[in-house]
């Protein structure tokens, strides 16, 4: 991976969907962070500024409406494009960049980052 495609922050609790999509996006040249709830998606988004985050709404502590309600609050945070990954569909008002249906497939994944990531 000589070039890198950017920095996606993938923000989800369930361990296994969580590392199935951090081993996708990195087979494909994404630099990968990980949360596994809204907290810590923040501390890691400010520890290295994502170009895409992908947000699972269903999680303890902060879920991902709060998250977004925090993101869209914070200066630095909120220019990044946020794809939603869950079963229900995203809140009105926080509107997201896509939103992706668990259960997904992995290529639709792949292809709403890049269509994401690539817009400026």
């Amino acid at each position: 991976m000589d070039h890198m495609r950017g920095r996606v922050l993938v923000v989800e609790d369930e361990p296994d969907i969580r590392e199935s999509e951090a081993e996708v996006l990195e087979s494909e040249g994404y630099e990968v962070s990980t949360a596994g709830d809204g907290v810590e998606a923040l501390r890691r988004a400010h520890e290295a500024i994502p170009k895409v985050i992908l947000l699972d709404l269903m999680m303890p502590t902060m879920d991902g409406w709060q998250f977004r309600e925090a993101q869209l609050r914070d200066p630095d945070l909120a220019p990044i494009p946020v794809i939603v990954v869950s079963a229900i569909p995203p809140p009105t008002g926080v509107n997201p960049a896509a939103h992706i249906t668990k259960p997904f497939d992995l290529t639709q994944l792949l292809d709403t980052v890049e269509r994401v990531a690539a817009t400026p």
